[in-house]
């Protein structure tokens, strides 16, 4: 399927890819690729025409539809907690670690990791101040958040989204890897209340099949959780 780029402005581009969004941000002296989608193996072909930075890749996490082209990178960034996901999944290359609290400097626009472990082990956000901006990967977002299977755990999904308000005053709106864009940053207690209630019990699902399993979904205000 066709992709879409959308310029969010000069620095900034969001690519579009079958419902998944990959981010481009640039600096003065380099860019970084912010995910690598589902359906894109030309992806960093794609940053290339938009950019003549030098070009690197950040993987928010490494469920398949974010890493479709990295093999076009011979090394990238990524929690090292989130290499048993990536292996498993076939991904190569070599993993510069990351984790909460470091910065990765594209020349004038600095980038904060922020952990947001739970969806996967690994799942990591980025701040970027120039655009008041924190990018969530999978685990903030208005759409599905799928939290069934291996490597997922609802418990430190919730414990991440609290621990985000450390971070409260530093962004203005959320950039998610699906569903709506952008998000205010109100969304976040509304995810944590909605966990709260499906870990509790008292939250309403239904039995779905989905990819051949067996899950349950559970309709929520801000979000679909589809879990075991």
């Amino acid at each position: 399927m066709p992709h879409e780029t959308v310029k969010i402005n000069e620095r900034t581009w969001r690519i579009e890819d079958s419902g998944v969004r990959v981010f481009l941000l640039a600096g003065d002296e380099k860019a970084l690729l912010i995910d690598t989608g589902m359906n894109l193996p030309d992806a960093a072909e794609i940053a290339r025409e938009l950019t003549d930075l030098p070009l690197e890749l950040l993987n928010t996490h490494a469920d398949r539809d974010h890493i479709s082209g990295n093999s076009s990178f011979d090394s990238f960034y990524m929690s090292p907690n989130e290499e048993a996901n990536y292996r498993s999944a076939g991904g190569m290359g070599t993993i510069i670690p990351v984790s909460q609290g470091d910065t990765i400097d594209l020349g004038g626009r600095v980038l904060e990791i922020v952990d947001l472990p739970g969806h996967t082990p690994g799942s990591i956000a980025v701040i970027d101040p120039e655009c008041r901006a924190l990018i969530s990967g999978d685990p903030i977002q208005d759409g599905r958040i799928f939290m069934f299977g291996k490597y997922r755990d609802l418990n430190k999904y919730v414990g991440s989204l609290k621990a985000l308000s450390a971070f409260d005053g530093r962004y203005d709106e959320i950039w998610p890897s699906h569903g709506s864009f952008p998000v205010s940053p109100s969304i976040v207690s509304e995810l944590i209340t909605a966990a709260e209630s499906i870990l509790a019990g008292s939250a309403e699902g239904k039995k779905a099949d989905l990819f051949g399993n067996t899950i349950t979904e559970y309709t929520t205000p801000p979000a679909v959780f589809l879990c075991d």
